[in-house]
């Protein structure tokens, strides 16, 4: 639907208050998108338009005697029997002395049995309407948009939608197939037929060609095509990346499509899906190379420089053939992922110090400050971070005996976050350096740059305090086990005093908010409980005027069968007698309920019948008023309406009198 289209809709909804779409669109497509003549047919329609004013392309039929108009619809209940029994008993009802009008023909009244998704419908209409009446039936029974049908069945192919149904040569009983053609995408749809589409479920006939298997999934056309290929996986173990389709709607777009938007055939649709050939990877073998001394030679570096070249991590790779000689770097040169370097870092150091270490934490700098110092008061850490160098003699030292140490590894455990890095090769280095000023500052920066070389490793710890992380000490490698334990200890201290100031700051904090998100709780719920009053008013106030309306309309109806009526015993009240043709003209006295009289001359051989209608013609109906003789007194609406005033005994001047009933 064009944006243009939409807005005509939304206002066409706010102007006539009809809020299914599906109607509302009914009423525009009638009227070509007209919004103005759309409205004038539905206010009309509301107001006091009769069924044969709504509709041109259903005529009136004028009928003998008498017999009221009537006009046909689509309905699932057979409409001739009531029609005849209609017409019967009218003619049944015919009194004496009415004119008849002139006659034409009534036209005709046809069935049709419409088959839709196993179902069948029962139409009936008239055949003076065309074939985009009945394809608004169709759409009224099935909810299928009339731009949507195609109809088969036909014994003479209308030539379009103007096409009046008695052209086609149909006889009294036809039978009609109704398919519905979908293009993909929701553009085309109906609003109303889209949202029918998203209701229904769909059964997949997905054939595996893998795995030679038929799977029939069932799917809601809520649910998208990339929900369908997930499932599959399910069954197939074939990554959605890897499965090849057959069979979906050339014109799907993207995987994000509904089913209900895709264009695919209801209630079942066929597919079908295979694998995209995986092209083989070579296994390659890794060579690990072992270092005899913790300090390098430059013979040594220059030998291995080119090792990292080897470490190629591809998907669905296997290393069966490892190849030990000597030890590798803790971390290979000029790595470029931080996250990798630490993986190597935590395997190598436990390959060359053995199981008992520090948990080293694996991802970036920046992800372990987040681990540690990030987090919640109540869930910070300290944040320890090992810089490591194979050329230091104190290394080896510092590995096994103070970082295998049994309490300073309960310590760590219990406050730390560790990280690791290798600071042997100098590129490793610069971009530790790099993440160090991204995620201190200069001035964190600056503090690990002045560790001096001979000093490594080190171990520096980082703390949250004042809304910052920064740098709370640097232990070097050239310390003892006590020693260690003792800056520990009192880092840990110095944190526990501060994390405990940072809860009670965030229990505040928290506490207000809470506070507060139970005001604006409150103060919505107060909200939404004015508005669903104010709507219930309104509700309330528009089914009363709903109401009102319906009273009105109804009394409206009344008064005019009540005119027509008038109007019809009018025209068959035979003209009032002249005094001069006779002696013997009866003069009759009508006393009225408001005290008024009227007065009108009969023949003695005018049935009562005459002189009701003309009671009838005045506004006094004999349903609602009893007609009285004086004397005898006697209700003359109980009496055979045949006799004729002489026979009851009508004096020449008669007074009736009129009671209401």
């Amino acid at each position: 639907m064009s944006e243009n289209r939409e807005i005509t809709l939304a206002d066409f909804q706010a102007c006539s208050g009809i809020d299914d779409v599906g109607e509302a669109i009914m009423h525009l497509e009638r009227n070509n998108w007209d919004l103005l003549t759309a409205l004038n047919a539905v206010m009309n329609h509301d107001t006091q338009q009769l069924p044969s004013e709504i509709n041109p392309d259903v005529e009136m039929v004028e009928v003998v005697q008498g017999v009221p108009v009537i006009t046909f619809s689509s309905s699932d209940v057979t409409q001739t029997p009531k029609s005849e029994s209609i017409l019967k008993d009218n003619s049944e009802n015919i009194k004496p002395g009415t004119s008849n009008t002139e006659t034409s023909t009534i036209p005709k009244i046809l069935t049709f049995q419409v088959h839709y998704l196993n179902t069948v419908y029962k139409i009936n209409i008239s055949e003076l309407c065309t074939l985009r009446d009945l394809k608004y039936a169709i759409f009224e029974k099935t909810k299928v948009g009339p731009c949507q049908q195609e109809i088969h069945g036909w014994k003479k192919e209308p030539l379009g939608n103007s096409s009046v149904l008695k052209s086609l040569e149909l006889v009294q009983e036809n039978t009609l197939f109704i398919t519905s053609k979908v293009n993909s995408g929701d553009s085309c749809l109906e609003p109303s037929y889209l949202s029918d589409r998203l209701s229904q479920t769909y059964v997949l006939n997905v054939r595996d060609d893998v795995n030679g298997k038929t799977y029939n999934l069932k799917y809601p056309g809520t649910h998208t095509i990339l929900d369908v290929k997930t499932g599959v996986y399910t069954l197939t173990d074939v990554p959605v990346r890897n499965q090849q389709w057959q069979g979906w709607p050339n014109l799907v777009k993207g995987d994000e499509t509904t089913l209900a938007q895709s264009g695919i055939s209801f209630p079942e649709h066929n597919l079908s899906v295979s694998q995209i050939p995986v092209k083989e990877k070579k296994e390659k073998d890794i060579l690990i190379v072992d270092s005899d001394s913790s300090v390098d030679e430059a013979e040594d570096t220059e030998e291995f420089e080119d090792v990292p070249e080897s470490f190629i991590i591809e998907d669905d790779i296997f290393i069966d053939n490892v190849l030990p000689t000597k030890f590798q770097r803790l971390i290979p040169e000029n790595i470029e992922d931080e996250t990798m370097g630490t993986l190597h870092f935590s395997e190598q150091f436990e390959k060359r110090y053995g199981l008992i270490h520090p948990e080293f934490f694996t991802g970036t700098f920046d992800e372990a400050i987040r681990e540690s110092c990030l987090k919640p008061a109540k869930e910070r850490k300290l944040l320890a971070v090992y810089l490591h160098h194979d050329n230091s003699v104190l290394t080896n030292v510092f590995c096994t005996q103070l970082l295998g140490c049994e309490t300073i590894l309960q310590l760590l455990s219990a406050n730390f976050v560790v990280w690791g890095w290798d600071f042997t090769y100098e590129s490793n280095k610069q971009k530790f350096l790099s993440s160090v000023v991204q995620s201190l500052g200069l001035v964190g920066s600056e503090a690990v740059r002045n560790i001096n070389i001979d000093t490594l490793p080190v171990l520096i710890i980082l703390m949250r305090s004042r809304s910052t992380t920064e740098i709370f000490t640097i232990v070097h490698g050239n310390v003892g086990v006590n020693e260690l334990l003792t800056n520990l200890i009192h880092a840990v201290d110095v944190f526990q005093e501060q994390k405990r100031v940072d809860v009670e700051a965030e229990e505040e904090r928290q506490a207000r908010e809470r506070v507060k998100q139970e005001q604006d709780q409150a103060y919505q719920e107060s909200l939404a409980a004015d508005r669903a009053k104010e709507e219930a008013k309104q509700i309330q106030q528009q089914l009363e005027q709903r109401i009102k309306e319906q009273a009105e309309h109804k009394r409206l109806a009344h008064e005019a069968k009540k005119e027509a009526h008038r109007q019809a015993v009018r025209l068959s009240l035979p003209p009032e007698p002249d005094a001069e043709t006779g002696n013997n003209i009866l003069k009759v006295k009508f006393r009225l309920p408001g005290g008024k009289f009227l007065e009108r001359k009969f023949k003695p051989d005018t049935p009562l019948q005459i002189l009701l209608n003309f009671l009838i013609v005045e506004g006094y109906p004999t349903d609602e008023y009893k007609v009285l003789s004086s004397w005898p007194r006697r209700d003359l609406t109980s009496l055979d309406t045949s006799r004729t005033l002489s026979d009851l005994k009508f004096c020449l001047q008669e007074t009736v009198i009129l009671e209401e009933k």
